[in-house]
């Protein structure tokens, strides 16, 4: 199969993601070409990142992509998906998808009904949480109802929660709290920051109610993305047993309770000659993750972006559905706003009724 020849627009830290993935696997994706307004930018990154530079969205259309990627601030996404989805091109695009809640209606209203629009929401793309998606969906642990999520955070957190829970894209009433204490935050985006004492950080806890008896528990600390103090947890409660992290519980016969652990196999260990590279996840025996880019040699969340792509290019070659539409985009940053409110006035939330719902 030709590889996804994709664009991209933007040239900031997350695009780079993508077109790292194209450098590094070039017989699955290919950079058409990347849109950067500014001269000097256009110049250094066509150097560094090894990929075509053009000024303008309407230059990258010329040249026929498949999908472009919309990797930009905030402000800028809802306008670049509207001239990519006029000019009748798929858009996957970077999280969220609108600043705002106003935003989102309107985005929603101009190219909602196009079905060109995805969402690069990774989170459930990442190898341990497409096992733990798995086993949920394998009714392992009967009818999922409760997430408790301590790792990323607002969006990709409630993406993960509703993606676990199957939940729909009704209303969600929000409570949070916000805690202050002491915490050392050695490590940044950047590296080592070189902290040595605990200093005073923020810390939200949520509860999220998304009716029909699913809830869930979100909770964040400042700079948990890199603090190495802070590790990922969740927590998946069903009917009839729960997934804690890697280990899964669950009620297996008459007087019969069992709990089995998702298995990480990688190469490159000891005197595995193979090289450093994660092969596949099992859970009693049965492969519940498969890399299918072994030998790139992917940290986790490139994994997640490298197979939001493939998911893409199935969806565009009509070989599977879509991978994380606008709707679903749009209702988890929604629900994410949600809990920015309620952290900021005390109060309980509720999201409006939605257009996409």
């Amino acid at each position: 199969m030709a590889p996804l020849r994709f664009g991209i627009v933007g040239s900031g830290w997350r695009a780079e993601f993508f077109a790292r993935m194209a450098r590094l696997m070039p017989d699955r994706f290919e950079v058409a070409a990347l849109v950067s307004r500014s001269d000097e930018r256009r110049a250094q990154v066509g150097a560094d990142w090894g990929v075509r530079t053009v000024a303008t969205i309407g230059e990258l259309v010329a040249l026929a992509p498949e999908l472009v990627v919309v990797a930009v601030p905030w402000p800028v996404t809802p306008d670049a998906t509207r001239e990519l989805v006029a000019a009748g091109v798929p858009v996957l695009a970077e999280t969220p998808p609108a600043p705002d809640a106003e935003g989102l209606f309107a985005l929603w209203a101009d190219v909602g009904a196009s079905g060109l629009v995805q969402v690069a929401e990774h989170s459930p793309f990442m190898p341990a949480h497409t096992a733990r998606i798995h086993a949920v969906d394998d009714g392992l642990i009967g009818r999922a109802t409760s997430v408790q999520i301590s790792s990323t955070h607002l969006y990709h957190a409630v993406g993960l929660i509703r993606r676990l829970l199957r939940a729909g894209r009704g209303q969600v009433t929000v409570r949070a709290t916000t805690f202050t204490a002491p915490l050392l935050d050695p490590v940044g985006r950047d590296g080592w920051t070189g902290e040595t004492e605990p200093r005073e950080r923020w810390n939200v806890l949520a509860t999220l109610d998304l009716g029909g008896g699913l809830g869930a528990l979100y909770d964040f600390s400042d700079n948990q993305w890199h603090n190495p103090l802070r590790t990922n947890r969740i927590v998946v409660r069903g009917s009839l047993g729960e997934i804690v992290d890697d280990t899964v519980t669950r009620y297996a016969g008459e007087r019969t309770v069992v709990s089995s652990s998702i298995v990480r196999r990688v190469s490159g260990l000891e005197q595995n000659l193979d090289g450093f590279d994660l092969e596949h996840l099992s859970l009693d025996g049965r492969v519940v993750y498969r890399n299918e880019f072994h030998g790139a040699r992917l940290a986790d969340d490139d994994l997640a972006v490298a197979g939001l792509l493939a998911a893409c290019a199935d969806w565009l070659h009509g070989d599977g559905p879509e991978p994380y539409p606008l709707a679903e985009g749009c209702h988890d940053h929604l629900v994410g706003l949600a809990i920015e409110a309620a952290q900021r006035t005390g109060e309980a939330v509720t999201t409006p009724a939605a257009p996409w719902a």
